[in-house]
């Protein structure tokens, strides 16, 4: 797996180190390199709350919290228009303040992420409020540079612009996006005792700076630049803005039930309770959904994953905004291992697993993940009915597509050599 398809993979949302691998394919592609980013410290001591001036700013202000905590609601429930209408409004009372534009940024993103964020319909609306929502901040700090909010808004606003521009390949603008952003992101942390708003992108470096670092050794020269991050800290601050903050909470949780859940984390029990707070707190968001039926299904708690990937596949069926073909790919293969397994049932199985094949080539994951595992598992189900033919076209499928490290691609190649035509 390339690098940059394992950065994307780890970072999923509003990563400020996700460029880092464009700036070196920038760097190669150069006779003169760019001049490299001054170094910068998060450790400096964070401003006692007494000494800013909060007036005007809306991320603090409880009177905004209470009228937009429907729409919050919303945005991660997946009722975009009227989350997004409730946004508008605070854009018509509030033109010149870069709130509204971000939050209008973030539910476009969230369109996007149910096909994995492969969907580029909305890229050109996501880029301009985006932008919109940088130029409001800019204006904002150019006026006071003390003015954290601004800088908050800034640092969140470039991390998103970068995410998308790497997930394009459109690398020298996301090395130049997520070099932004950690610059705002450094002033924006002297704020960090004033909300836990503050310490959403701070937990995030902290935690991803030191495993890029510790993963790709010879990118050390690179991130000398960088903050050295601290991954224990990071994952204690997205800890404490998960269970504390308003507007990013939903979004720490998020990236805790994949780093709990990752090789590294490894406490997929932990990344369980995080995933099903947050699908009971959101049912018809989908990929929290997906998230909590997978790590059921991990965890062996196979009656939730089973509930959970029911409503997935019902949901799709009907056309319910945010169940794609990619969400649907996953639960249709958990059922048919758990026809296969539990129930016994192969028929169902078959059925599910055929539907696994479909929706993959319909996400454009074919030849991937569950796409094999579901031509494993119909080749399986062959040969227990002694259909030797079928058994042997799907074994192949494993064998064409699949990873030689892979089990079930070993598992084929074993298969075929005992089953010769």
């Amino acid at each position: 797996m390339s690098l940059s398809s394992r950065l994307r993979r780890w970072l999923p949302g509003c990563s400020l180190l996700l460029a880092l691998w464009g700036g070196i394919a920038g760097v190669q592609a150069q006779t003169t390199p760019p001049p490299a980013p001054r170094q910068i410290a998060l450790d400096s001591v964070s401003v006692a709350p007494a000494a800013v001036d909060i007036s005007g700013w809306l991320l603090l202000d409880k009177d905004i919290q209470l009228e937009l905590g429907g729409a919050v609601q919303n945005l991660y429930n997946f009722k975009f228009a009227k989350a997004d209408k409730q946004f508008y409004s605070l854009r018509r009372r509030y033109p010149q303040h870069p709130m509204a534009y971000f939050l209008l940024g973030l539910s476009t993103w969230w369109k996007m992420v149910p096909t994995n964020v492969n969907d580029t319909r909305y890229d050109k609306a996501f880029l301009a409020y985006v932008d919109t929502a940088q130029a409001k901040a800019e204006a904002l700090y150019k006026a006071d540079n003390k003015n954290y909010e601004a800088c908050f808004f800034l640092a969140a606003a470039y991390g998103f612009e970068a995410r998308l521009h790497s997930e394009r390949h459109n690398w020298r603008r996301a090395t130049t996006a997520s070099r932004k952003a950690l610059i705002y992101l450094e002033k924006s942390r002297e704020a960090n005792d004033l909300s836990p708003e503050f310490l959403f992108g701070e937990g995030l470096f902290n935690y991803y700076a030191v495993w890029i670092g510790q993963e790709y050794p010879w990118l050390r020269p690179v991130l000398f630049f960088f903050p050295k991050g601290n991954r224990e800290r990071g994952l204690a601050q997205l800890r404490q803005t998960s269970e504390s903050a308003f507007y990013t909470g939903p979004e720490a949780r998020f990236f805790l039930v994949n780093i709990l859940n990752s090789t590294r984390g490894n406490q997929p029990e932990e990344a369980y309770k995080v995933a099903q707070q947050l699908a009971r707190q959101y049912p018809d968001n989908s990929r929290f959904q997906l998230d909590y039926a997978k790590l059921g299904f991990q965890t062996g708690k196979f009656g939730e994953s089973e509930t959970a990937c029911r409503s997935i596949l019902q949901k799709y069926a009907t056309g319910q905004v945010g169940y794609e073909a990619y969400t649907g790919r996953a639960a249709a293969y958990i059922m048919g291992y758990l026809m296969q397994f539990k129930y016994k049932d192969v028929a169902q199985a078959k059925d599910y697993y055929q539907r696994c094949i479909v929706y993959s080539e319909q996400a454009g994951m074919a030849k991937k993940s569950y796409y094999i595992f579901a031509q494993a598992g119909l080749a399986r189900l062959a040969a227990q009915d002694k259909d030797l033919p079928t058994a042997r076209r799907y074994y192949r499928a494993v064998v064409e597509d699949g990873d030689d490290g892979q089990e079930v691609y070993q598992e084929a190649r074993k298969w075929l050599r005992t089953h010769p035509q």
